[in-house]
C-alpha cells in the first residue's frame, strides 16, 4: 500500500486529493494534528474511530499530535466550566485513554505528540496574532454558521466566547504547523475556514519547502450513528447528513454510544437495544459500525445468513450492504456479530481501565461527572 493510500483509506472525504499528491510527490515533511474537546468519558468515536487514522497516518511516516483542547472545552461549558479540572482530566484519563487506544490498533502512543491547549497559547503573542488575522479574514455570519462544530446550533443563543472557538480553533492549526488536518466530518466548517484563509496570513502561515504558502489538508473521518432510533423514520440520506450532529454517537446519551472501557455486559445489553430495521441499509446503526469500524480493524468478519454462514471482508465489504438490503441478514444475526467483535476488540482496553492508574483516572471522571 503507498503512502496516499495509507493515508486515505477509509476516510469519508479529503480535501483535497490533489493538494495531498503534491505534497507527498514534492516530500513534504507531512504533520498531523487532530483535536478534542475534554468532556465525558472516551467512545468509539472518538477513542477508536480517530485512533484507527492515526495509527495508518504513524504507519506513512507522519508526525503525529493530539491536541488537548482545554480552552475550548471550558469555553463549551464542559465538565462544569471549570478550567483547572478539565486540565487534570485532560493529562489523565483523556491522555491514557487516546494511548491505549492508539497503541491496541496498531499504533505506537509513545511518538505521538500531546499537547494542551494552555500551554500552546502560554507567553505566544504569534498565537493571539493569527487569531486576529484569521478574524479579519473571516466574517461574523461565517463564524456564527460555524459554532455546529461544537455541537450547537447556529440560530442559538451563546455567549461571545462561543463564537472565539472556531476561529480559535483554525489558528491552533496554523501554530502546530499542520498540514495535515485531521477530525470527523462534523468538523468541516472550520477546516473549510483554513483553507480559505491560509494564503492571506503572514503571521504563522503554513509553508512549503521552497517557502510557498500552502493551504492545509483536511481529512474527514466517518462519524458513527449512534445507537438510538432517529427522531424521524423512515430518514432520507440528505435528512441524515443535515442531522449529522443530532445523530451521531454521543457521551452525554450513554445509551446510543460504547465507552471504551465498557464491560462486556454493557456492550451487550446496548447493542441488542439498538435500532436496527430490517432491509434498511441508509440508518442503521449496527450495520454503520460493521462497515465502518470493525472490518477497517478486523479485516473480516462472519454472519449468519439466510444461506450460511458468510464471511465478509474488508475489501468487500459492500457485499454486506447488499445482503441486508436484500434480507439475507437478520438484524439479531447482524447485532450477534456485532457484539462478538467489538468486544473482543475493546477486551484490552477494558481489562487496562480495570487496573491501576488508567483505573484511577476513570474513577476520578465518574466521579467529577457525579
Amino acid at each position: 500500500m503507498t503512502k496516499e493510500e495509507l493515508i486515505i483509506r477509509n476516510l469519508e472525504e479529503v480535501l483535497t486529493k490533489e493538494d495531498l499528491s503534491f505534497l507527498i510527490q514534492n516530500k513534504e515533511r507531512l504533520i498531523h494534528y487532530i483535536g478534542f474537546e475534554v468532556s465525558g468519558f472516551l467512545h468509539l468515536g472518538t477513542g477508536l474511530m480517530s485512533m484507527l487514522k492515526v495509527a495508518d497516518f504513524q504507519k506513512a511516516g507522519i508526525k503525529c499530535q493530539i491536541f488537548l483542547a482545554d480552552w475550548h472545552s471550558y469555553i463549551n461549558d464542559k465538565l462544569n466550566g471549570d478550567l483547572k479540572t478539565i486540565q487534570r482530566v485532560a493529562v489523565s484519563y483523556y491522555k491514557e485513554g487516546f494511548s491505549v487506544c492508539l497503541d491496541s490498533l496498531g499504533g505506537n502512543s509513545q511518538k505521538i505528540d500531546f499537547i494542551l491547549g494552555s500551554e500552546l497559547y502560554h507567553n505566544n503573542d504569534k498565537y493571539w496574532l493569527t487569531f486576529i488575522e484569521i478574524s479579519k479574514n473571516t466574517t461574523l455570519a461565517r463564524v456564527q454558521r460555524s459554532i455546529d462544530i461544537m455541537g450547537r446550533k447556529e440560530k442559538e443563543i451563546v455567549d461571545f466566547a462561543k463564537l472565539c472557538y472556531p476561529i480559535m480553533q483554525v489558528a491552533d492549526i496554523f501554530l502546530l504547523k499542520a498540514n495535515l488536518v485531521h477530525a470527523g466530518l462534523d468538523q468541516r466548517k472550520a477546516h473549510v475556514i483554513a483553507r480559505d484563509v491560509a494564503l492571506s496570513l503572514s503571521f504563522s502561515p503554513l509553508l512549503d519547502k521552497k517557502k510557498r504558502k500552502i493551504k492545509p489538508i483536511a481529512l474527514h473521518h466517518h462519524i458513527l450513528l449512534g445507537l438510538q432510533k432517529p427522531p424521524k423514520y423512515p430518514i432520507t440520506k440528505e435528512e441524515i447528513k443535515e442531522m449529522t450532529i443530532d445523530l451521531k454517537m454521543s457521551k452525554s446519551k450513554p445509551d446510543s454510544c460504547i465507552f471504551i472501557h465498557d464491560s462486556p455486559e454493557e456492550i451487550e445489553k446496548k447493542i441488542m437495544k439498538a435500532f436496527c430495521p430490517p432491509n434498511d441499509i441508509d440508518y442503521n446503526p449496527p450495520l454503520d459500525w460493521i462497515y465502518w469500524l470493525i472490518l477497517p480493524i478486523k479485516k473480516e468478519v462472519k454472519i449468519k445468513t439466510s444461506n450460511g454462514i458468510k464471511i465478509y471482508k474488508e475489501e468487500t465489504r459492500n457485499e454486506l450492504i447488499s445482503d441486508y438490503q436484500k434480507g439475507e441478514i437478520h438484524p439479531l444475526d447482524l447485532k450477534e456479530c456485532l457484539i462478538k467483535e467489538l468486544t473482543a476488540i475493546l477486551e484490552p482496553i477494558y481489562k487496562h481501565f480495570n487496573k491501576g492508574r488508567a483505573k484511577k483516572f476513570k474513577e476520578e471522571l465518574a466521579n467529577i461527572k457525579k
